[in-house]
């Protein structure tokens, strides 16, 4: 028997799926920025960017303050963090050395043709790299070596990923080995997202030599600091949109990491925030008397995933349980009223602990994080991946657990064979 339909509820149900299509499509434009600020044509989520751009242009107003600018040639939402003086950011494998061979390879392209060689580039570079003001810094670069060769690789490789370059011909990894004179790489220069790099209030270069900031601190200020209205509303807003960046940006928000105005604020309106943020970009809000996480149960929207396969990521979340524990055996033989945060853990105590560690999981390790020593790079890596997600604090004593290392205590971990028998060794395997 059919069922009949009238023509009214059709309209509805199409209506209804249309804006089911919207918010989804919504949804994965705004992710998309998220993880990937400056968009090039050739991005798969390209065209889903440019057809949302109006109502994610007014979303991003809204609630964080950032601009976003969405055109044929590419797309750049203009992300700034809310905490500039955190270490933990930054582009993989990217020291300041590196940094500053980016920022003068950019400076290059500014002024290149249309298109332009890999060698071309590199001497270029050389001459900007040989200015008074960073040869005073103890700053050199040459091409001689290989492994200078393979910096100036590197940095061409991530223009290429932001879509600055496009690679017409050419091999870098020859470059490296040969040296420009016997192998090359000719690129397109995409001027559009070139002059997406730099997400900036002001240009460095607008200011005149003499009025210029001089600490690293004040130049950074001095680039990203926005106007604000002198009014009780303009301060509210401030302080909701650095807080959502900081909420989208940042694994989790401490409240004793806060002034005393936000504190206030986020007491009284992160319910309402991690709602509005939560509902908008498909994430699940962890609110805790310590503060508050919002979390991506698809482990998408990080670049460092815990937990995660492999040896690096075993590692460190063998260490996050390690820390955890010590921490609950601390706070169980100190009065409640003498709690604190957990004493540090000294680094040689989590070498010593990966080297027990080894010996138990190593046969699921990778053959170089067998080796004798091993154990200090796993734990330097280790540290520096829990603290780029703000689960520890580092300094010359050792380390120290935040509470949110709490949410990764584990217990012995266990791998089943194919009949679903317990391995009684058990590891998450590599």
């Amino acid at each position: 028997m059919k069922v009949h339909v009238d023509g009214d509820q059709q309209s509805r149900n199409i209506a209804q799926r249309q804006q089911q299509f919207q918010r989804d499509e919504f949804r994965t434009a705004l992710r998309t920025l998220l993880m990937s600020p400056l968009l090039s044509p050739a991005h798969e989520d390209f065209s889903t960017v440019r057809r949302q751009a109006e109502p994610l242009r007014d979303w991003f107003a809204r609630e964080t303050g950032w601009t976003l600018e969405a055109e044929r040639g590419g797309a750049r939402l203009y992300k700034r963090p809310a905490d500039l003086s955190s270490a933990t950011r930054g582009l993989p494998d990217y020291d300041r050395r590196r940094y500053v061979l980016l920022c003068l390879a950019c400076a290059v392209l500014e002024r290149a043709e249309a298109q332009v060689t890999l060698r071309i580039l590199g001497e270029r570079l050389l001459l900007l790299a040989a200015e008074p003001t960073l040869t005073s810094l103890g700053f050199t670069f040459t091409l001689a070596a290989q492994h200078e060769r393979r910096e100036l690789v590197a940095v061409c490789r991530t223009l290429l990923e932001l879509g600055v370059l496009q690679r017409v011909a050419g091999d870098e990894e020859a470059f490296v080995h040969a040296g420009g004179d016997q192998a090359d790489a000719l690129y397109d220069v995409q001027r559009r997202a070139l002059s997406g790099m730099l997400a900036v209030v002001r240009g460095p270069s607008t200011w005149r030599p003499e009025d210029a900031p001089v600490s690293l601190d004040e130049r950074l200020h001095a680039l990203v600091t926005e106007h604000a209205a002198d009014s009780d509303e303009a301060r509210r807003t401030a302080i909701r949109h650095q807080l959502a960046r900081r909420l989208l940006d940042d694994p989790v928000v401490y409240l004793d990491s806060l002034d005393t105005e936000s504190r206030a604020y986020f007491a009284n309106q992160r319910g309402a925030m991690a709602l509005r943020l939560c509902d908008a970009v498909g994430l699940v809000a962890e609110q805790r008397a310590e503060g508050l996480a919002l979390v991506d149960d698809s482990g998408a929207l990080t670049d460092v995933a815990m937990p995660a396969e492999g040896t690096d990521a075993h590692a460190t979340l063998l260490v996050a349980e390690y820390l955890a524990s010590s921490c609950r055996q601390q706070q169980a033989h100190v009065s409640p009223t003498a709690q604190s945060l957990a004493e540090f853990t000294a680094t040689t105590d989590i070498v010593d602990f990966l080297r027990e560690a080894k010996g138990r999981y190593g046969r699921y390790w990778r053959k170089s994080a067998r080796e004798p020593g091993a154990e200090h790079e796993l734990a330097e890596i280790a540290i520096g991946r829990l603290e780029k997600l703000q689960l520890i604090v580092r300094n010359n004593n050792g380390v120290c657990p935040l509470p949110a290392l709490a949410r990764f205590a584990l217990g012995d971990a266990e791998i089943r064979d194919a009949s679903g028998a317990r391995d009684n060794s058990s590891v998450e395997p590599a």
